[in-house]
């Protein structure tokens, strides 16, 4: 992707949310019933690849505008794929462990964000009686007769954790407690379609989740709440580039920290009917650790680096989800930025103005803060491996030739 400096202004609307369509596709491996998804953001390739695994196991998946349905043919309880995978895999393996008592599904890919193993998956579905091995390059798993529910105490917030044991204990036998569990709006989300499809499934606030097993799930029709990574990027995007952006389908109730966060930075906005209306303003340094709900998360920091990296004055960030997530730096460090990470705080000594270089998306999030600094860099700034952002951005180059971004084609 090659990108002029530009300033974002114009309307763009919101898709649905990569991080909590996925799961929902997944959920549909609990049912032989139809599902109907609305507001699906079919256009990623994360999804165009799960999509691809669920007809691989025997789903039939029907594409439309904005909508995918979901049927079944004959499902077999494993994934058998050579091509790229995607980190879902793993809770694709907890959906079939619940509903067929064994599962067989490809290790996981994804973004390289560190010490990012599955352990708690694996630890899950032990203490509810699978045993769990690898083989070949897969996960496997294995359960006399189905699941049993269990007390399930997670070490840390994760969020594939949570949802994992959401999967694992629905079609569990008796009750499975998830107690410090990562809630967060695409879990509910998942929580809401489930519940709908015959679920018995309470959430008490970030204490624990309740889960009683019931026998068999049915089809549903869900809408996919709109993306809050895609409505944080476009925000700042207006704010770096003094721009003028209405985003429609904001989801203001999922971003309040974050919204007070870029507020206090600097970040002039209004509130529409159903839209955020960003006018521009003049980035402050930042200071902000990355936290679990409703605080900022670890795939934000990326987008607050360049925030703070446009500003003038020294920026601090930490993460405390993935330590050393500072990959993108040293990519942003090729057109500009001057940083360091001291003791796993990342510092940013803004006041630079970015100059368009030849730079790599190490991955989706990474890539997508690359692309928001070549939008105030002089000169042309060159992505490559930009496929990263088609990942978790629909329909991006349609969106930024929306916003006037000057785009150069290939």
């Amino acid at each position: 992707m090659r990108i002029l400096k530009s300033k974002l202004e114009g309307c763009v609307k919101l898709s649905g949310a990569k991080n909590s369509a996925l799961k929902l596709l997944t959920a549909s491996v609990l049912t032989d019933e139809a599902i109907e998804i609305y507001n699906s953001p079919n256009g990623l390739l994360d999804m165009q690849i799960h999509i691809q695994m669920l007809n691989k196991m025997g789903k039939v998946c029907t594409e439309g505008d904005s909508y995918l349905k979901i049927a079944e043919n004959k499902i077999i309880p494993e994934l058998l794929w050579d091509e790229r995978s995607i980190r879902n895999s793993l809770l694709i393996l907890g959906a079939l462990t619940s509903r067929f008592g064994e599962g067989k599904v490809p290790l996981p890919g994804g973004c390289p964000l560190g010490d990012r193993k599955y352990d708690l998956h694996i630890m899950i579905l032990e203490m509810m009686g699978a045993r769990v091995w690898e083989e070949d390059g897969y996960l496997c798993t294995k359960v006399n007769g189905k699941l049993s529910g269990a007390e399930i105490s997670l070490p840390i917030r994760s969020t594939g954790a949570t949802e994992n044991g959401i999967f694992a204990a629905t079609l569990a036998k008796g009750t499975t407690t998830i107690w410090n569990p990562h809630i967060r709006p695409e879990i509910i989300d998942l929580i809401s379609m489930l519940n709908n499809m015959g679920a018995k499934i309470r959430v008490f606030g970030q204490k624990c989740i309740v889960i009683d097993g019931v026998d068999k799930l049915s089809g549903v029709k869900h809408n996919v709440i709109p993306d809050n990574m895609e409505a944080l990027t476009w925000a700042i995007g207006s704010v770096i580039t003094n721009g003028d952006v209405e985003i429609v389908d904001f989801p203001f109730e999922h971003l309040e920290v974050p919204l007070i966060q870029l507020r206090e930075s600097g970040m002039k906005y209004f509130r529409g009917n159903n839209s955020l209306i960003v006018r521009g303003g003049e980035p402050y340094p930042i200071d902000i650790s990355t936290g679990p709900y409703p605080g900022i998360n670890s795939d934000m920091q990326p987008l607050f680096a360049v925030f703070g990296a446009s500003s003038k004055g020294e920026s601090r960030i930490i993460d405390l989800r993935f330590p050393g997530r500072y990959g993108y730096a040293e990519e942003l460090a090729k057109m500009g930025m001057n940083f360091h990470v001291n003791q796993g705080m990342l510092q940013i000594t803004g006041g630079n103005s970015f100059k368009g270089a030849k730079v790599k998306a190490l991955d989706l999030r990474a890539g997508i803060a690359l692309l928001l600094a070549g939008l105030t860099a002089e000169g042309e700034t060159y992505i490559e491996d930009a496929w990263q952002i088609d990942r978790g951005y629909e329909h991006i180059e349609k969106k930024l030739l929306q916003l006037n971004v000057n785009l150069i084609k290939s």
